[in-house]
């Protein structure tokens, strides 16, 4: 089963550098519909949405954030939550964490972690499965890139980051002001704007913003 979700990965993508971060590439998709409707079509009984093929605003953000300001994660343990393509887990390994774990619900991520990270020579290990609410112990950082753009998924996971950084993690977010970001505890870190594509967005340069979450 994994080898059949790589090869659907490799042959609905193409390798492209990411816009914001160029030192990254990645397995992309060039057209959205396409890629979506062949995800349900083909592969029945898994969610259709391939979050995993494009570089999302906030990942982009935070994986730039990351490899300009190394000392985030130089030499420590990081968790990625949600890590979609594996961008930020990337970035974070090529910025010299000692150890990178990326989690993700979907198992395309599983297969597009390996590919990309492979394709950058960066070591990151995949976690399957919902982490909200494990105390993580033992990861020093942990890094999430466009987790408010649901209610549910917003608040637990809000939640979840308060009590990481209570046990004395740092936890680190990407985020282009997505409908559910929480107006407190936040300290804004760093703000770039984004190249995206209307293709996922309603607009083509999102101004994106990366946080530290307080306790």
């Amino acid at each position: 089963m994994p080898e059949r979700f790589e090869r659907f990965v490799q042959e609905r993508t193409v390798i492209a550098p990411v816009p914001l971060v160029p030192e990254i590439a990645l397995h992309q998709a060039t057209e959205f519909s396409p890629l979506w409707v062949a995800t349900s079509r083909e592969l029945e009984g898994w969610d259709s949405s391939p979050y995993w093929a494009f570089p999302w605003a906030g990942g982009q953000a935070l994986a730039r954030h990351l490899l300009d300001h190394p000392a985030l994660v130089r030499g420590r343990v990081v968790f990625d939550f949600a890590a979609g393509s594996g961008l930020v887990a990337i970035a974070a390994a090529r910025a010299g964490a000692a150890r990178v774990v990326a989690a993700d619900l979907d198992p395309f991520c599983a297969a597009a972690v390996r590919l990309n990270a492979a394709l950058n020579a960066a070591a990151v290990e995949f976690r399957a499965g919902d982490p909200i609410g494990d105390p993580l112990p033992g990861f020093e950082v942990v890094l999430a890139g466009d987790v408010f753009y649901e209610r549910l998924l917003a608040e637990r996971g809000l939640a979840w980051f308060r009590d990481l950084v209570r046990r004395g993690a740092r936890v680190l977010v990407g985020d282009p002001g997505r409908i559910y970001t929480p107006l407190e505890g936040l300290v804004e870190l760093g703000v770039y704007d984004v190249p995206t594509t209307s293709e996922i967005e309603a607009h083509t340069l999102l101004r994106t913003r990366v946080y530290e979450v307080s306790a």
